[in-house]
């Protein structure tokens, strides 16, 4: 008789358990029909990204450069009788000579350098009256250390006033070396803009949240009609600031301010964390200790004097942690603002990958891993301070 009193205890248990695991396995149901996951064209068109994701794996991070480059030039009179020819030039033992020393449009002129390098990779141009550059090709020098190269004179190299076009080679050394490439220093750049639009975000949504929060706090605020009132109203606009996503507050500001502008991801972000502090602090408020309060009342202190003397002593501490802790979640977000024009870090990652630059979007992501991981541990080590 025993057993059967346990079994019939037991019973509506395992019916209460068994028709919630049937309705979250409709839920799952329905969320694959809804969806329509498709993991087999997953697989299948997997290759087609491979150029993403062998630039994203491979950020740019050096560039090779050459050890050094100088450059000669020889002037080239075109028409012949339009400027002085000189036919050769030679500067600190480099030879560039131009045959004939004079040519007319359409003609071909036969350009030798020697003792340039052995094996250099070269640049052949144009150096025009106006001082402009006009680029003809790339060549190499053979294991002398000379060259020689036949360049087509076109109508654009015409003397000017007496000034002839010049034939150009920049000669780069051989051997190389790598340097710290342009990427990181855009980098770099952006991602210092990113850390400090979050902590000047999060200054201004802290300076706007810390009214907020005691209106919104019910232990301070709701006594009375009026008190109520305040209090309803201002949890209202909190919640409802809250419920709209930092992309779309970016998006908007962006219309307004410019896109790409980093004002308007700081103005984005600071809405929006002045929402999420005034509720995290409001519930702070709300949880201190109610004695210190109660003994103050008691003694005739005016609310402001309850406030200075009784709330704000308990909550700094926490609301110190909160705003550390904001900072931490506001470099995150303004990484992905960026993408709607809110600036930083994120409109540079935008930029590159519409691009199709995705090596340097890959030395973004890289950049973006290192300094969250970098603050959220700071954020940590400082919370504990405080807590």
């Amino acid at each position: 008789m025993k057993t059967d009193n346990k079994t019939r205890l037991r019973l509506p248990r395992f019916t209460g358990r068994l028709l919630i695991s049937v309705v979250l396995l409709v839920l799952v149901v329905i969320s694959i029909r809804v969806t329509r996951p498709d993991f087999g064209k997953l697989v299948t068109s997997f290759a087609k990204g491979r150029q993403i994701t062998d630039g994203l794996l491979a950020p740019e991070l050096l560039e090779k450069k050459p050890l050094g480059s100088y450059t000669i030039n020889v002037a080239l009179p075109v028409p012949c009788d339009s400027a002085s020819a000189e036919g050769s030039t030679v500067v600190d033992g480099h030879q560039l000579e131009v045959l004939p020393g004079c040519a007319n449009p359409r003609d071909h002129v036969q350009l030798n350098g020697y003792k340039l390098g052995k094996n250099a990779d070269v640049n052949l141009r144009w150096v025009l009256p106006s001082g402009k550059l006009f680029s003809i090709r790339a060549a190499k020098t053979d294991a002398d250390g000379n060259l020689a190269e036949e360049i087509d004179v076109r109508p654009i190299t015409a003397a000017a006033n007496g000034i002839p076009s010049r034939l150009e080679v920049e000669v780069f050394l051989p051997g190389s070396t790598y340097t710290a490439s342009k990427t990181i220093t855009d980098v770099f750049n952006n991602m210092y803009v990113t850390i400090f639009m979050a902590l000047l975000a999060t200054s201004i949504g802290t300076v706007i949240s810390l009214p907020l929060s005691f209106l919104a706090a019910s232990n301070i605020t709701r006594k009375g009609f009026l008190g109520s009132t305040v209090y309803y109203s201002v949890r209202f606009f909190l919640n409802m600031i809250r419920s709209y996503e930092p992309l779309v507050m970016a998006s908007i500001f962006a219309l307004i301010v410019g896109f790409g502008n980093p004002f308007a991801g700081v103005l984005a972000l600071s809405v929006v964390t002045a929402a999420s502090l005034g509720k995290m602090f409001s519930e702070s408020v709300e949880s201190i200790d109610p004695g210190p309060i109660e003994a103050l009342q008691a003694s005739g202190a005016t609310p402001l004097q309850v406030v200075i003397h009784a709330v704000i002593p308990q909550i700094v501490p926490d609301f110190l942690s909160f705003a550390i802790y904001h900072w931490d979640i506001n470099v995150r977000i303004s990484t992905i603002i960026g993408f709607v024009g809110g600036g930083g870090i994120g409109y540079f990652l935008s930029e590159k990958i519409n691009t199709f630059n995705y090596s340097s979007a890959g030395t973004a992501i890289l950049a973006i891993i290192l300094v969250v991981w970098a603050l959220d541990f700071l954020s940590a080590e400082i919370r504990k301070q405080f807590t």
